[in-house]
């Protein structure tokens, strides 16, 4: 049955009703921003696509395979933006975060992780032969003269905490890290400034000597006080192209 007074007041209210309908999901839709959460503005939160991989604060455990970045030179972090970045270093997701950043922009990403000062996780023990760690603890220590390798101190500093403002530290990294670095060094997969004092000490090394180093160093406790060393106590053995007075730009 057809309902005249119905049809009159539906149709003389419905446009009322669809104005009040729209106010009402502007007025969600303004209650739902005015609830979004601030997003924090800080270094810490835009670098947690660095300790995503890196680990909580930049302070990965030696148990892994990515580095500590956590209480490195600002320098050689820097350096180290720029060659992926450039192409010496070559990583694909590492090249893709960075190629968008300015100079600037990885200098204060690399001042921001260096000047934190976090403990470093205990060492993993170790199970290697007692042998292979003697090589190991020779080469870091005292180097090869025949092989024409020099001792690891003598660049990363006597307690091998690294050196600023650009030497790092080779305490507290995982073993398959330090093998994997010393083999792109040795392939010229990976590269820095020339002279690259690295690449020319890798191919020196064969790869039983790589084993025994990256399992030495690996093994030992990193100290209390594991900032890298102010200075050098004696000039570098041999010319490197990373490593350039202060105020320089690499």
């Amino acid at each position: 049955m057809h309902h005249p007074a119905r049809s009159a007041w539906t149709g003389e209210w419905r446009p009322a009703l669809r104005r009040l309908a729209s106010l009402c999901l502007l007025g969600a839709a303004a209650a739902g921003l005015q609830a979004a959460p601030k997003v924090e503005d800080s270094m810490a939160q835009r670098v947690q696509a660095c300790t995503g991989c890196h680990g909580k604060e930049g302070r990965a455990a030696s148990d892994g395979y990515y580095p500590r970045i956590a209480g490195k030179p600002a320098r050689y972090l820097h350096n180290q933006l720029l060659n992926f970045r450039e192409g010496r270093r070559r990583y694909a997701l590492m090249t893709a975060l960075l190629e968008p950043l300015s100079d600037e922009y990885l200098r204060e990403i690399a001042d921001h992780f260096s000047s934190l000062d976090l403990p470093y996780a205990p060492q993993q023990p170790s199970s290697e032969p007692p042998a292979l760690l003697q090589r190991g603890q020779e080469l870091a220590m005292r180097g090869d003269a025949a092989l024409k390798i020099p001792a690891c101190v003598q660049c990363h500093g006597q307690a091998l905490t690294g050196v600023a403002p650009a030497i790092p530290g080779l305490l507290g990294l995982p073993r398959d890290y330090v093998v994997g670095q010393l083999a792109v060094w040795k392939s010229g997969s990976r590269r820095a400034h020339e002279p690259d004092c690295m690449a020319q000490i890798a191919q020196r090394l064969g790869p039983g000597d790589i084993g025994a180093v990256a399992r030495w160093l690996a093994a030992q406790p990193v100290p209390s006080q594991a900032k890298p060393a102010a200075s050098l106590p004696a000039p570098l053995p041999m010319a490197c192209g990373s490593v350039v007075p202060d105020g320089a730009t690499r």
